[in-house]
């Protein structure tokens, strides 16, 4: 799970970029951390960059496959 210390420096979205599963190796659609959705492992990951390969961790069958999610998004713009 995600930690943070300073609620201020984050804030909800409700953006459909957020329910969207991604495949291991594909290029990250935006910078943040990502979320496996069958073991719960994060990773951090940069626009552009391939999200973790199949290989990067096992799963057993009860988890399914390798799929990552965003959970927290890393906007590069300041408001």
């Amino acid at each position: 799970m995600a930690l943070y210390k300073y609620a201020s420096y984050l804030a909800p979205s409700d953006d459909a970029a957020f329910d969207q599963e991604n495949r291991p190796g594909t290029p990250a659609r935006f910078s943040g951390i990502y979320r496996c959705m069958g073991c719960g492992r994060e990773a951090a990951c940069n626009f552009g960059q391939s999200l973790p390969p199949q290989n990067h961790h096992q799963h057993n069958p009860i988890q399914g496959i390798i799929r990552w999610q965003l959970i927290v998004h890393a906007d590069h713009e300041p408001k």
